[in-house]
């Protein structure tokens, strides 16, 4: 009699990737009742091994840069170095190729539990009602099959949840939210208050996720300023110590680190039936059947596993019946300028520090006059200086100065702290020019298809890019100040695609399925058991960073799955 071969477990709901999105799936269904098991492709994130805070650059060798002048993040590299030949963001053995025929595109990948989370800037901004139907305002791009009213509860549940400051203030372009007290402005800061109010700009406390009370078992900060390489205390959010973490104490929540998907796998009948991926330790295929698969493994590369899984049904990738999947990419747009202040200097010197980043910033201004400017849309404006860690930044003029002595260290004592930065970070409007498909050659160390990127710059984005060089000139001449000069990028100044490291909009939501790829909850419209639930599924890429919406989103997404599973639907 032949042995009985023992059935393959089919889990309730697979999740690939533990980012925001990611993250947020799984500690809303956790806390629901719904077993997850969650791939990540990095390694598990142990942080008193990879966070450096309250560490020295003179503790480590080359001030913490590989020979060569490579710049590295963590220790084991998951989140890849910077190459100084390409000009990008680059992971051994996983390439991915830019189009000859394009403008450049840098891609940053975080392989490690949390992803972008553990050392992101932590800049938190709900989408304003007027940012889900842009079309509407302008004729330009696509409006979103959802509005402010349905993701506004979602926006309250996270930031409730991870904790976000901020002060409220009436801005249609900058909506309230639920908030912890914000730390109290820096001294150059007001400064530029003082000159951004005497140009019309608001300028208010920042919405940052960092908090500034105890939240469930998070003391709050402590203000070492250092939140870029993590927080042992979990003061400010990151998806690996606030979601992730808690959800595997829940029992409900099977984690399994070094997973690279490889490709969806389906039934033929429209269904995905789960995922095949490689254990990077040891070189196997494996394959995980699930009930329900939510991808969240940052836009491109939920495109790139959807594009990768052609199937006898999927001729051009899972959920492609629209052909959109991997178009309409979108990066935020951004131009920075600083300049010399000499109202800064001599001040008496005190611990700057704060959160570690701004304490103002000034949301957009000109949303209702959008002809006056001569571009659409609109960008919010992140400011810098401060008395941060001796640096070029720091010392200003002074680290270039020419001599040596006495004379030098006077003129850097100085000069410190009298520098302070504008940067813009704006919207930027999808187009046909910008996309990223399978390259045709080129495969990563596992055998898999990398990506190919196109990207460029429409005329919008460069108008805009010169208004905000316009606009931080008149901040500096306010204060005084003497602008540096910008470091050009290209023929505007403009930021290189992908280097804001804001990448959305390759799998984008919809009502109709031949122009989309999901429905308003994040639902695949040709396998109903597959959910997107990271930056893929925006439809437009607003002046404010993304994650607070991933976050909301991926929540939304999450309550609806577990009702659906409930129904018995999935």
């Amino acid at each position: 009699m032949p042995a009985i071969q023992p059935r393959e477990e089919i889990h309730d709901v697979v999740v690939i990737g533990s980012g925001a999105g990611g993250a947020t799936v799984a500690h809303v269904l956790t806390g629901l009742g719904v077993r997850v098991t969650l791939l990540e492709a990095g390694p598990m994130l142990d942080p008193y091994r990879e966070f450096k805070e309250h560490h020295w650059p003179y503790e480590y060798e080359h001030r913490g840069a590989e020979p060569g002048g490579r710049r590295y993040f963590g220790e084991g590299k998951p989140f890849g170095f910077f190459s100084t030949t390409s000009g990008g963001w680059e992971l051994d053995g996983e390439p991915y190729t830019v189009a000859d025929d394009t403008d450049d595109f840098w891609w940053f990948r975080s392989r490690i539990v949390g992803g972008r989370t553990n050392h992101y800037g932590r800049m938190t901004f709900r989408f304003s009602d007027y940012d889900f139907n842009p079309r509407d305002r302008d004729g330009l791009g696509w409006n979103w099959p959802i509005g402010y009213e349905d993701i506004a509860p979602y926006y309250d549940r996270a930031e409730a949840f991870i904790g976000v400051t901020g002060s409220r203030e009436g801005l249609r372009s900058a909506p309230d939210g639920v908030f912890h007290d914000p730390p109290p402005p820096k001294a150059h800061e007001l400064l530029i208050q003082r000159a951004s109010h005497k140009l019309g700009i608001p300028c208010i406390p920042n919405r940052r996720a960092v908090i500034t009370r105890a939240l469930n078992g998070r003391p709050a900060c402590h203000y070492c300023g250092q939140c870029g390489r993590g927080c042992l205390t979990a003061s400010n959010y990151s998806a690996s110590q606030v979601q992730i973490l808690p959800a595997l104490e829940t029992g409900r929540l099977t984690l399994v680190d070094q997973a690279m998907a490889r490709e969806i796998t389906t039934d033929g009948e429209g269904r995905v039936t789960g995922v095949v991926y490689v254990d990077k330790r040891t070189g196997e295929e494996r394959r995980v059947r699930s009930r329900v698969l939510v991808l969240a493994a940052s836009a491109c590369e939920s495109a790139r596993l959807l594009l990768n899984s052609k199937t006898r049904d999927f001729s051009s990738g899972v959920a492609n019946h629209s052909g959109v999947v991997g178009r309409y990419l979108m990066d935020t747009v951004g131009f920075g300028l600083g300049g010399y202040v000499p109202a800064l200097e001599r001040l008496p010197r005190y611990n700057s520090d704060g959160a570690g980043g701004a304490h103002l910033y000034m949301p957009w201004w000109g949303w209702d006059e959008q002809e006056r400017l001569g571009f659409p849309r609109g960008y919010h404006i992140e400011i810098g200086g401060g008395y941060g860690m001796p640096g070029i930044g720091s010392f200003g003029r002074s680290a270039r100065a020419a001599g040596y002595g006495a004379a030098l260290k006077e003129h850097a004592r100085r000069e410190y702290g009298t520098r302070v930065s504008f940067a813009g970070r704006g919207e930027m409007i999808p187009n046909d020019a910008s996309y990223c498909e399978i390259d045709p050659t080129v495969v990563d160390r596992w055998g898999i298809p990398v990506l190919r990127f196109h990207f460029r710059w429409s005329e919008h984005e460069i108008r805009q890019a010169r208004h905000m060089r316009e606009t931080f000139l008149e901040l500096i001449a306010l204060l005084g100040g003497e602008p540096d000069a910008p470091a050009r990028r290209d023929a505007s100044g403009i930021s290189i695609g992908g280097s804001i490291i804001h990448e959305v909009g390759t799998v984008r939501m919809g009502d109709d399925p031949d122009t989309s790829a999901l429905n308003g909850f994040c639902q695949a419209h040709d396998a109903p058991n597959l959910f997107v639930c990271d930056g893929a599924s925006f439809v437009s890429n607003p002046d404010k960073n993304p994650t607070l919406t991933i976050n909301a989103l991926a929540w939304r997404a999450s309550e609806y799955l577990a009702d659906e599973m409930g129904r018995g639907n999935l």
